[in-house]
């Protein structure tokens, strides 16, 4: 008998999301493809074979009775590397102040920056880390990482290098974005630091970023600015993403069907003729329910409505100072209760159109033979218990590439 490094076994489920399940040329996929009572097997850092009772030896078994077994959640947007924290805003917005209120008394994206552009290497490592550290233990396995908070050349590029160390020696896996575009900075005009982005910023990219991202927004980057941007980051190999509608409709859903995004993210704003426009290219629609939680908006992204319009829809905690959570079971939890997702639609944007928005559905996203093995197990019964048992972490093993954490 063959022997395998782990046999997990007696699983209430495992949810494999195995299948006909590509967002990029097929509609919203919510078939989790369960296996009740199942076993899994694990071999050289690879899944080798799932089933029902497997015979194998193995070097370690697990007995997973009563568990739920799941990929490992994969985030596909947050601004991971920054320094320090802004938690003096919350005060402001119970008293009603709004982002651009608090931007105007000093707080908001550009105390971020300037924190950001004081700390070192070492200290954004440190931060950073501590981050990545509470999502491992929260089930995200892979994670995107965007720059940002800099608005300078010197510390965008400051941000990839850390995000590129990080990816070595942690444990998550980091995906990098150049989000060079997120803010204008106080010190240039518009069309000043477009041309700095454009000349300087995106030629030291190269083998830093798989991404070109920019915030497509009213009193930030136009649709056209964000064009300009976009496809000059294609010039460097950064195949687009996009902030978009998420404070109004600027038309950012149309613009990433016209530039062949991967994905555009938030959307909380975007007019029918903008999903439609995604639909029809198989742009990924990133959710970010913890957003609008943070920011104590009454209005989510209309998932419900995105669904039946044909969109992929994926889900990401949006990390960040102002939306600070690393927790992908929350934002499941957020899916299902204030966007209205089924348990199934909302696991399935956690995991596998999670791994399609950031390139990686042919690696992990699901419980597939040959996939790389990046698995966690929950303390719960079934996959309709995670949305249902709110505030708590279910996850109790993280396997990472044939390892357990």
């Amino acid at each position: 008998m063959m022997t395998v490094d782990i046999l997990i076994k007696n699983a209430s489920e495992i949810v494999t999301l195995k299948g006909d399940n590509n967002p990029r040329t097929k509609k919203q996929m919510s078939n989790l493809s369960l296996i009740n009572n199942g076993s899994l097997a694990i071999n050289d850092g690879k899944i080798f074979d799932i089933g029902k009772n497997l015979k194998y030896n193995a070097e370690k078994t697990i007995d997973a009775k009563g568990k739920t077994v799941l990929p490992g959640f994969v985030d596909p947007h947050t601004h991971l590397v920054f320094s320090g924290s802004r938690e003096f805003e919350l005060d402001m917005k119970l008293k009603g102040f709004t982002y651009m209120d608090i931007l105007k008394k000093g707080g908001g994206i550009f105390y971020t920056v300037e924190k950001t552009r004081k700390a070192s290497n070492d200290d954004l490592i440190k931060e950073s880390k501590a981050r990545l550290d509470k999502m491992l233990l929260h089930g995200t396995t892979t994670c995107e990482a965007k720059s940002g908070y800099g608005l300078d050349t010197k510390t965008e590029i400051k941000i990839l290098n850390v995000q590129n160390t990080l990816n070595k020696i942690h444990r998550v896996d980091i995906v990098s974005t150049f989000l060079g575009a997120h803010a204008i900075p106080k010190e240039v005009d518009s069309d000043e630091y477009i041309d700095q982005i454009i000349d300087e910023m995106l030629p030291k990219t190269k083998g830093l970023a798989d991404f070109c991202d920019v915030f497509c927004e009213k009193g930030v980057f136009t649709v056209k600015q964000s064009k300009k941007i976009l496809e000059a980051g294609k010039k460097y190999s950064l195949k687009p993403k996009i902030h978009a509608d998420e404070i109004v409709d600027t038309g950012g859903a149309c613009l990433a069907a016209e530039v062949d995004a991967i994905s555009a993210d938030h959307l909380l704003m975007s007019s029918d003729k903008g999903l439609k426009a995604m639909a029809k290219s198989n742009i990924i629609g990133v959710l970010l329910p913890g957003t609008p939680f943070s920011l104590m908006m009454k209005d989510y992204s209309n998932a419900r409505k995105m669904i039946k319009l044909g969109v992929p829809v994926a889900l990401a905690t949006d990390l960040n100072p102002n939306c600070y959570t690393e927790n992908m079971q929350f934002i499941i939890q957020l899916a299902c209760l204030n966007m209205k997702m089924t348990p199934a639609e909302a696991i399935t944007a956690a995991t596998y159109n999670s791994a399609c928005a950031i390139g990686l559905n042919n690696k992990i996203g699901s419980i597939e033979s040959g996939k790389q093995a990046d698995i966690i197990m929950l303390n719960c019964p079934n996959h309709i218990f995670i949305p249902y048992h709110f505030g708590v972490n279910l996850v109790e093993t993280v396997i990472k590439k044939g390892v357990i954490i």
